[in-house]
């Protein structure tokens, strides 16, 4: 059973975010990225109070993903894509992104900190920030 609500549109726009943010990273890269997302919807919490859908999700502004502007997130999902989407919107988590609200690819090492948050790890080019769960309980009960 999904843990967000989604339409088929919805998982074809979670796969193009999915492969814009971190294709370079091979499946499990994506996948993490897909738990960010699934996670921002799940939440309603800080940064991502409001979110409904995947769609308020991907083109969230200000706070939403650098993909959105570029072309390559514009391309049709891939069926492989697809796959990923459904298993992140299906609830499989994980780690680093299994909790985490934000991400993103820094020149070097991870810094401990990003914004107040705390680093949870990194998988291949990405750290992952994950909210505490006083603040974010949403994204640690499923």
């Amino acid at each position: 059973m999904a843990i967000i609500r989604a339409r088929e549109n919805d998982v074809k726009l979670l796969a193009r975010l999915m492969r814009a943010e971190a294709e370079g990273d091979g499946q499990l890269g994506m996948l993490n990225v897909g738990n960010v997302g699934v996670n921002r919807v799940l939440g309603d919490c800080l940064d991502f109070r409001g979110l409904r859908s995947v769609q308020d999700m991907v083109f969230q502004s200000p706070g939403g993903f650098e993909a959105v502007q570029k072309p390559y997130f514009y391309q049709a999902a891939r069926q492989i894509d697809v796959r990923l989407a459904r298993r992140v919107i299906q609830g499989q988590r994980y780690h680093p992104g299994k909790h985490a609200l934000w991400f993103f690819e820094p020149p070097g090492a991870c810094p401990s900190r990003w914004f107040n948050q705390v680093n949870v790890g990194r998988y291949k080019s990405h750290c992952f920030y994950v909210p505490t769960p006083r603040d974010c309980p949403k994204v640690y009960n499923y």
